[in-house]
């Protein structure tokens, strides 16, 4: 049985790190180096550290110089403790030119993560007119994975037009068959407009369902709560909070 999700909404960060020049390779290497320490931190319940594709959505093409890390929390103050003072954000900084973190309210998650649901079994309503996140990840099953990659990659173009989309990008635990798309919106309207009424969109998640392309997945919205640093060079919802 998978564990149950968190009785209330799990405070939840997302960091994304931008590597510096000719520092790929302790970027790449970090995804298994770090593992040991953050299963140490106090008040940290689930983490994933993930790569990320070239892009805005799911890609076959790896960006050896843009990581991520997603976790959720006891407390903000946990959360606050970590970033603040922990010794392995200072070797972050030391290998990357940027960071962006946000702080994330789960609004609802549908789907399970590696067997659990670690955001919310609650369904709360999204602030009216206030940005939103959504986080989309898919384990693919390995005989579907040719199907897969010859369909997606239309949705993840069709993001480039995307009215009222501030920010997104592919992530991933595992190149070809465990991805994910994580995506900053202007509104809640803007985003399920996106969502329900752009038709390579709507094709795809129909394929989804009768294809049988994934052996897991899940479906999350966020609230943004804060944001602190830079993506890309900017922040995506500076003014919007």
């Amino acid at each position: 049985m998978a564990p149950l999700a968190p009785s209330q909404p799990a405070h939840t960060t997302l960091t994304l790190f931008g590597i510096k020049p000719g520092h790929w390779r302790w970027g790449l290497a970090q995804m298994g180096t770090s593992v040991p320490v953050l299963q140490k931190i106090k008040g940290l319940n689930f983490f994933k550290l993930l790569g990320s594709g070239q892009g805005r959505g799911f890609s076959l093409k790896p960006n050896w110089y843009r990581y991520g890390f997603m976790a959720t929390w006891d407390s903000p103050s946990a959360a606050e403790d970590f970033y603040g003072s922990h010794p392995l954000l200072e070797e972050y900084r030391q290998h990357t030119f940027e960071q962006y973190t946000l702080a994330l309210q789960p609004l609802q998650a549908h789907g399970l993560w590696n067997g659990q649901n670690p955001f919310t079994q609650q369904t709360l309503k999204a602030p009216e007119g206030a940005p939103i996140a959504v986080l989309t990840r898919a384990s693919i099953r390995v005989t579907k994975a040719i199907d897969f990659w010859r369909n997606v990659p239309k949705t993840s173009q069709s993001l480039d037009h995307a009215e009222g989309l501030l920010a997104s990008i592919g992530l991933g635990e595992a190149p070809l068959i465990r991805q994910a798309t994580f995506s900053l919106w202007r509104d809640e309207a803007s985003m399920k407009a996106f969502a329900y009424k752009q038709a390579t969109h709507r094709e795809v998640i129909k394929r989804t369902r009768t294809q049988g392309w994934y052996s897991e997945e899940m479906f999350a919205r966020f609230t943004p709560l804060s944001s602190k640093g830079t993506w890309n060079g900017v922040d995506p919802l500076a003014g919007l909070l």
